[in-house]
């Protein structure tokens, strides 16, 4: 089949259905064009972000409903979903999607130049800024927010805001580096051009030890845990509390700001650009 053949087929078939009463019009076209955001940059916000309070309930009513579609490619690509949310449209943009079982929902996103390797799996409602690297078995999860050329390195789970159910979306700012096996969720804030080793996990309530300033940054399920622009952070430990885990030398996994980025960091961090 070609490919123009395929647009049509999966193209044509997604957006064929005519809402059921009740569900918002147009929510997915205005996602997929960047008209609406679940959060955006903001400068009188607190953080520097506005969430959009009423994005969220307006995907859940699209997977409420209750009716499914089958799409299928001569037999090669086949699948059963929502019929509310079909898969995106990737033949149609200025981006790059290696083949390889990658899957894009519609109401996804996704900026002039971006990468993504498969296979890696974007929600609806997720934005994926310009020239940013989604490398493989990466989960890029429903309305997370992730910035301009970052990479998001094999193995990153970036948390959505449906499953389970937060009122903030995780949010990388641009240019951040997110290390191989990370996971952000919860509605944690990567600042911009922070720099996650591999194997840093982060909630919205973790703590984060800032070996630089010498203080303890958390977060809370109304603000969120913000890592602070251009932090190097890596995994760590800190000793278990009580006699009987001192008496068994328990350690708790945390994380820890060991310094901020410099020339040596970004170096270390770049992507070829013949990868883009």
């Amino acid at each position: 089949m070609t490919a123009g053949a395929m647009r049509q087929t999966l193209g044509a078939g997604a957006r064929a259905d005519t809402p059921a009463a009740g569900l918002p019009s147009g929510l997915l076209d205005d996602l997929d064009a960047g008209r609406r955001r679940a959060a955006s940059p903001d400068p009188d916000a607190p953080d520097g972000w506005r969430v959009d309070p009423d994005l969220r309930a307006e995907l859940l009513a699209l997977f409420r409903e209750p009716a499914m579609r089958s799409w299928e490619v001569q037999h090669l690509f086949a699948f059963r979903d929502r019929a509310t949310l079909p898969t995106k449209r990737l033949l149609e943009g200025e981006w790059r999607v290696v083949p390889g079982g990658t899957s894009v929902r519609a109401g996804a996103y996704l900026g002039r130049g971006v990468v993504i390797m498969p296979p890696s799996y974007v929600n609806v409602g997720a934005w994926v800024g310009d020239d940013t690297m989604v490398d493989s078995h990466v989960l890029v999860g429903s309305c997370a927010q992730v910035g301009a050329r970052v990479h998001l390195s094999a193995g990153v789970q970036v948390g959505g805001v449906l499953e389970p159910a937060n009122a903030r979306p995780v949010i990388v700012e641009d240019e951040a580096f997110v290390g191989a096996q990370c996971g952000l969720f919860e509605g944690v804030l990567v600042g911009q051009g922070a720099v996650l080793a591999a194997g840093v996990i982060l909630t919205g309530t973790s703590r984060l030890y800032d070996l630089v300033g010498e203080r303890v940054l958390e977060g809370t399920p109304e603000a969120p845990l913000c890592v602070p622009p251009g932090a190097v952070v890596v995994p760590a430990s800190r000793p278990a509390r009580g006699a009987f885990a001192a008496a068994l030398g328990l350690g708790l996994q945390c994380a820890a700001i060991v310094k901020m980025r410099d020339a040596g960091t970004s170096a270390r961090t770049a992507l070829e650009a013949a990868l883009r």
